[in-house]
């Protein structure tokens, strides 16, 4: 089954990745909203193909476009006791203010909320803390 959305027309390129972060007021009277909101907020999507059909927009100046894609998977970094391959996890967002850190925005992940429930893919390797927990780099589904 294809799976299909709209994106600005400058982002509407084959092999563009997106995190779909929820709907926006401005979409409220949009007539295609439907093909949006069905995608799941916080979730990872890569344009596999593009349908040309484009839309006007109040978000995008130059219209959306129709467009196929696919879920991809997110790596983020976990506590260590929860990093247990095909578990299903509650995210808990650490408590830290080392925005300099290097692993930063894999603790943070672009759409990804405190509490959000999601399932470890496959745990990769241990992650060094600037604050001293253990942790540990996951893919998620």
């Amino acid at each position: 089954m294809t799976l299909l959305t709209v994106v600005g027309k400058k982002l509407a390129k084959e092999g563009v990745t997106f995190t779909y972060m929820g709907p926006i007021s401005n979409c409220r009277e949009c007539k295609v909203k439907t093909i949006c909101f069905h995608l799941e907020k916080g979730k990872r999507y890569k344009v596999t193909g593009v349908r040309g059909v484009v839309h006007d927009c109040s978000v995008h100046e130059e219209g959306v476009v129709v467009v196929e894609i696919k879920e991809v998977s997110q790596d983020t970094v976990i506590q260590k006791r929860l990093g247990i391959e095909g578990a299903s996890i509650t995210l808990e967002l650490p408590r830290c203010n080392q925005r300099g850190c290097p692993h930063y925005r894999l603790c943070f992940p672009m759409g990804i909320d405190n509490g959000q429930k999601k399932k470890v893919k496959r745990v990769k390797e241990k992650m060094e803390c600037a604050m001293g927990h253990e942790r540990v780099k996951v893919e998620l589904e």
